[in-house]
């Protein structure tokens, strides 16, 4: 009974809505914190040396980003209705870089297939998108000895690019907490 009543007094939003501001809120915080997050990354005390990531070289980093907060969706909106959130965002996604939805959608799709190769067999998607950075940043060929000859990440390091990570999931249980979503 409480959960209609608090259900009728949220505040409502279309699904529209909701895709442009995951787009805006993700390309913000993205933007805004790609260079601190370099700069983090390449003075990590767990390398050897300096990783040496281009505060500029972010593309990886976003869809890393945009993979794993797409896959996180499923937590927090009722079936069919995360399908139509990630369906307008890749529309929206597409418009940005000037590509088709087809492209936008397999960019996607693909990044988190190899969030399935490389994270097997956990299926934690923060995880995944720390060793996602991890990879494709090249992080393994500044690592100790041990480590790199692994080619597994050493875990304080990647404890340190979780705690990074979690800055960029978006907290959808805050928003569905104070918001309705209707179609």
């Amino acid at each position: 009974m409480a959960f209609g009543i608090t259900t009728i007094f949220k505040k409502k939003v279309e699904e529209e809505k909701v895709a442009e501001l995951f787009v805006n809120i993700l390309f913000n915080a993205v933007d805004t914190s790609f260079a601190e997050v370099a700069e983090l990354l390449n003075n990590d005390l767990n390398l050897l040396s300096p990783a040496q990531i281009d505060p500029e070289n972010q593309d990886d980093f976003l869809l890393i980003v945009l993979a794993g907060n797409f896959k996180l969706l499923d937590d927090y909106f009722f079936e069919g209705q995360e399908d139509r959130i990630r369906e307008l965002t890749i529309e929206k996604l597409a418009a940005v870089y000037g590509v088709d939805t087809v492209s936008m959608r397999s960019a996607i799709n693909n990044m988190l297939a190899y969030f399935k190769k490389i994270n097997y067999p956990s299926k934690n998607t923060h995880y995944a998108m720390s060793r996602a950075v991890f990879h494709k940043y090249g992080l393994n060929e500044f690592q100790k000895d041990y480590f790199r000859n692994l080619n597994a990440p050493d875990p304080i390091l990647l404890k340190n690019i979780d705690e990074i990570m979690e800055q960029f999931i978006v907290k959808w249980d805050t928003f569905t907490e104070k918001y309705r979503i209707i179609d």
